[in-house]
């Protein structure tokens, strides 16, 4: 069954590439969504698909490329829209 979950992550997760890295763990476990940076510093995510692969891609993601350090992330679930084809960096 599919899921979707928007997720903020809170930390220096702006210009160290999070989102480029973001999208490559998306994309290789096959969840849609999109990824994009948030005016306070932090980096929201809209991640859709199997629950179990999300909360791995999740996982990934808090550990994040080198120069990253997350700090705390939100969880926000919501019904899955069905919406998204692919995993997108929004600007």
């Amino acid at each position: 069954m599919n899921k979707q979950v928007r997720v903020i992550f809170h930390g220096r997760v702006q210009g160290v590439w999070f989102r480029a890295f973001t999208r490559e763990q998306a994309s290789t476990a096959k969840l849609t969504g999109w990824v994009r940076n948030l005016p306070n510093g932090s980096v929201e995510a809209l991640f859709a698909g199997e629950e179990e692969t999300i909360h791995q891609v999740i996982e990934k993601c808090r550990q994040g490329p080198p120069s990253a350090q997350v700090e705390n992330i939100e969880l926000h679930w919501e019904p899955a829209s069905g919406e998204f084809l692919s995993f997108e960096v929004r600007y």
